[in-house]
């Protein structure tokens, strides 16, 4: 999801930090002064939760905040609806200062704004699962039938059809991470925190709770911000990604901008063994549009392919991408046949791929072709090309090496051996 340049940040950090210790004010002097974690910790038995933390996310993204343990994650989560004080620093929402707020101000915003997912789902054992995902309107005063209505809603929503009069107890630990979600769903709350949401769950059931996550945000837009100790998963989840290491920001970006061009060592060393083929899409790595033929007579592709300098071209026409048209198929034609409309039969069959596919949902087809693919959009518009050596390139650590000036390649290459 890419940020318009106007839009304005829902959630703004500037100069947050958090120092825990009773002498806070005062060692946060040392922490500006470049002071390492370890250090003040020995020198003053403070700890250093988090250091100039400065965040823009935006309506309707998943940003991922990630790190090791200590890094300070799930520090910051708490900041945005104040279950942590900061030591300084400034966190708005929708442009009102959250540290101003008012003890009456602050209830309000926590029941209405921002709804939280906890790790170890925070069901109340003594409610039924329909009991505990209306509690948020009960709270906030909501009618009980009104309550039990949307109840009902994000129950099914969540695929816990059924379950509504079963306590959490009976209940597996993805299904009560579920209800736990619904419960967030259900306050219609414009921001969802979800500190390490799905890392108490087996890896099937993860996997089905992400899958899930992606499918509600397609139909919700929320702002989330997610936080989490996995790679893979930040990956798959995130419009944008931000690193921790030691209360530190080390690296902010889109996921391809994180694992193609990570910042330091230690992001580095982060990303080095994730599957790129898995986290990526055709739309990331893709080249710019190679030639396109769109004449209606052999005479004017002729034309066209020769201005364009390219011995191939995709041949679109009113019904779209057709297939790749060669210079010297259009070459061996009669000049006397120039005039004639480009037949079916003059086209090479080279399937189009869609700019969302990840890469190795294409990589068959990448590799059986002898001309890179045309990528296709949402609206089946051609608007780049992937090649074998492209998709080499990116699955190996080559980097970006073997590219010309123009940062395209060689036409057609072939894979790396």
């Amino acid at each position: 999801m890419s940020q318009p340049s106007q839009q304005q940040p829902l959630i703004s950090v500037r100069g947050l930090y958090k120092v825990f210790g009773p002498n806070a004010d005062k060692v946060l002097e040392q922490v500006k002064a470049g002071e390492s974690k370890d250090y003040i910790l020995s020198a003053t038995g403070h700890t250093v939760g988090l250091s100039d933390i400065n965040l823009d996310i935006y309506p309707g993204e998943i940003f991922v905040v990630m790190g090791l343990s200590g890094s300070g994650k799930s520090t910051l989560i708490r900041h945005f609806n104040r279950l942590i004080e900061p030591t300084e620093g400034i966190i708005e929402v929708e442009n009102a200062n959250v540290l101003a707020l008012g003890d009456k101000e602050l209830q309000q915003f926590r029941r209405h704004k921002m709804s939280m997912v906890f790790q170890r789902f925070g069901l109340m054992p003594h409610r039924t699962v329909l009991q505990n995902i209306a509690y948020g309107l009960q709270i906030q005063g909501v009618d009980k039938s009104e309550r039990v209505k949307k109840a009902q809603y994000w129950l099914e929503t969540v695929g816990l059809d059924g379950y509504q009069d079963l306590y959490p107890a009976s209940l597996s630990g993805g299904q009560q991470q579920r209800v736990g979600l619904a419960r967030a769903l259900c306050t219609d709350a414009e921001i969802l925190l979800m500190d390490e949401a799905f890392s108490a769950l087996d890896p099937l059931i993860r996997s089905e709770m992400q899958d899930q996550l992606i499918e509600l945000q397609e139909k919700l837009h929320k702002t989330i911000v997610f936080i989490t100790h996995d790679l893979d998963e930040a990956l798959r989840l995130g419009d944008r990604i931000a690193i921790l290491r030691d209360g530190e920001v080390v690296q902010q970006g889109k996921p391809v901008e994180i694992l193609l061009e990570p910042a330091d060592d230690y992001v580095e060393a982060f990303v080095k063994d994730v599957n790129r083929a898995r986290a990526l899409t055709v739309e990331t790595v893709m080249k710019p549009q190679a030639v396109r033929i769109s004449a209606e007579t052999i005479g004017e592709a002729i034309k066209q392919m020769r201005s364009e300098k390219g011995d191939y071209g995709y041949y679109i026409s009113d019904d779209g991408y057709q297939g790749v048209i060669t210079q010297q198929s259009l070459e061996e034609v009669d000049e006397q046949d120039y005039g004639k409309a480009i037949e079916p039969s003059m086209l090479e069959a080279v399937p189009a791929v869609h700019a969302d596919a990840l890469l190795e949902e294409v990589i068959p087809e990448t590799l059986d072709s002898e001309h890179p693919l045309p990528v296709i959009n949402a609206e089946g518009e051609v608007e780049g090309h992937l090649s074998r050596t492209t998709l080499a390139e990116v699955l190996s650590e080559q980097g970006k090496s073997g590219e010309d000036e123009s940062g395209k390649k060689p036409m057609g290459d072939d894979l790396a051996a």
